[in-house]
């Protein structure tokens, strides 16, 4: 799928990231490509998923365009953190590959630029996570198809809150020219809504549709101690 047709395809429609933390009883990939499936069969446009088995799965289960990152570790540049990790999506038949695109030094020196250029050597387009304004126009200068704002709020000096970074959307879509996806903490259809509203050309939804474990324990905080408690343990689409 090149670059124009997806755009186009992504265009003020819904991704929906299907993944599980470790430990996590959906931590298995026969229940990520089910959650892939119950995603399209509600209509999503796309799926973000991780790891090379997983994605790789529901590339072959679900026909949609499949943004695949692979986490490893979970300190510093995690998120598709070398060239090797992102030509493996590749391989594993992902569309997209989502990567961190900080302005942290990557595990393995090189930048990110260079996974840039690999990936779309190898036929596939590049979604950069970002924490700031500054990050997603350097990522947007370096080849990147598409401008995120998956990392804002889990990056030390970035702003702490319990919603979207509606403001870093805004600010995006006016700096750069590539599609900017909202992501991160988007808790509610309204939600979403609004991140097309302020500018953006797509929204990632995990958490708030694919974690039941977090939902409930949401939930569960909220009836332990009185209205408002639960609100601020959102994780990362």
């Amino acid at each position: 799928m090149n670059a124009r047709h997806l755009t186009d395809t992504l265009r003020g429609r819904l991704i929906v990231s299907c993944q599980a933390p470790p430990g996590d009883p959906m931590r298995e990939t026969a229940t990520l490509v089910r959650l892939a499936l119950s995603a399209a069969a509600g209509g999503c446009s796309a799926i973000r998923a991780n790891e090379p088995e997983v994605v790789a799965a529901i590339v072959k289960a679900v026909n949609l365009p499949v943004i695949g990152l692979w986490k490893d570790g979970d300190t510093g540049v995690y998120i598709t953190p070398t060239v090797r990790h992102a030509l493996a999506m590749v391989e594993a038949g992902a569309d997209v590959v989502a990567a961190d695109a900080t302005d942290r030094a990557r595990p393995d020196g090189s930048a990110f630029s260079e996974l840039v250029n690999a990936v779309h050597s190898a036929g596939a387009l590049v979604m950069a996570d970002v924490a700031t304004l500054a990050e997603g126009i350097a990522a947007a200068a370096q080849g990147a198809d598409f401008v995120s704002t998956t990392l804002s709020g889990y990056i030390p000096g970035t702003p702490k809150q319990t919603g979207p970074d509606l403001a870093l959307v805004v600010s995006l879509a006016a700096a750069i020219s590539v599609p900017v996806v909202a992501e991160g903490r988007i808790n509610s259809p309204g939600e979403a809504a609004e991140a097309l509203a302020c500018g953006a050309h797509s929204v990632v939804v995990g958490t708030a549709i694919t974690a039941p474990t977090a939902l409930t324990s949401r939930f569960v905080g909220a009836l332990s101690h009185g209205p408002g408690a639960g609100q601020e343990d959102s994780v990362r689409g």
